[in-house]
């Protein structure tokens, strides 16, 4: 089953851009995923083809249209998740990416200027208003390479080895431990001795341990989310008992 994409854009060109290179472009090649474009612009009614005006209430900028987002929208069809780009939305994760590339597809809608009439989230409360995250970039299609890229990579085939997108940073709610390869040692700094031991328990252990310690000490609220989870975890167990 190819993975179909659709991306609603004022700047379709963007597309597949650098998608279209290394492994997501060979994907493309072999057919594993599909990438169409929706031009906002054609939906326009007036000579100009206009699709933003300014804010109700006044303010800097100008705000997507309701009235021209809204038949773009209905154009996509159904049977897919369809996300809206924002940085008033909430904070994608990769729990969702997964969940995102294992279906038939996803169609992203990418936000420009001051964003969208916030009416097209209450006429399709089925569009997820997602972010990156706590940035604010010029346009949505930016956002959008990258969540496609994240998709794309877990698709079958895709990566080489089975096992690249299980063990990574927050497939298991931690970062990634760190990666070392060869030559031994560069700038008098050598490889953890544990990971020349050939030891496979403790090499996992050790992974296991720079993953917490790492993730506590750069990523707090990743670790207290891992924390609360664990302890409600071993609450269950003792409960069963």
């Amino acid at each position: 089953m190819t993975f179909a994409a659709t991306i609603l854009t004022l700047y379709p060109e963007m597309f597949p851009g650098p998608l279209g290179v290394s492994l997501a472009g060979k994907a493309l090649s072999r057919g594993d995923w599909s990438c169409e474009t929706v031009q906002i612009r054609d939906f326009a009614k007036d000579k100009h083809r206009t699709v933003d005006d300014t804010p109700a209430g006044g303010g800097a900028g100008m705000v997507l249209k309701a009235d021209i987002l809204g038949p773009a929208i209905e154009s996509v069809g159904e049977g897919r998740p369809i996300l809206a780009m924002t940085p008033r939305g909430k904070p994608i994760t990769q729990a969702r990416i997964r969940e995102i590339a294992g279906g038939p597809g996803v169609a992203i809608l990418c936000g420009r200027f001051e964003g969208f009439d916030e009416r097209i989230f209450d006429h399709y409360p089925q569009i997820e208003q997602v972010s990156l995250a706590d940035i604010v970039l010029s346009g949505g299609e930016t956002a959008a390479i990258a969540i496609l890229d994240a998709c794309i990579r877990l698709l079958p085939g895709v990566m080489g080895a089975p096992d690249s997108g299980v063990e990574e940073s927050y497939e298991n709610g931690l970062i990634e431990y760190p990666q070392y390869t060869r030559p031994q040692e560069w700038e008098g700094r050598t490889i953890p001795e544990v990971l020349r031991s050939g030891d496979h328990a403790k090499i996992a252990a050790w992974r296991k341990a720079r993953s917490e310690e790492d993730t506590r000490l750069r990523r707090p609220d990743l670790w207290d989310r891992y924390s609360g989870d664990r302890d409600q975890s071993a609450s269950d167990a003792r409960q069963k008992k």
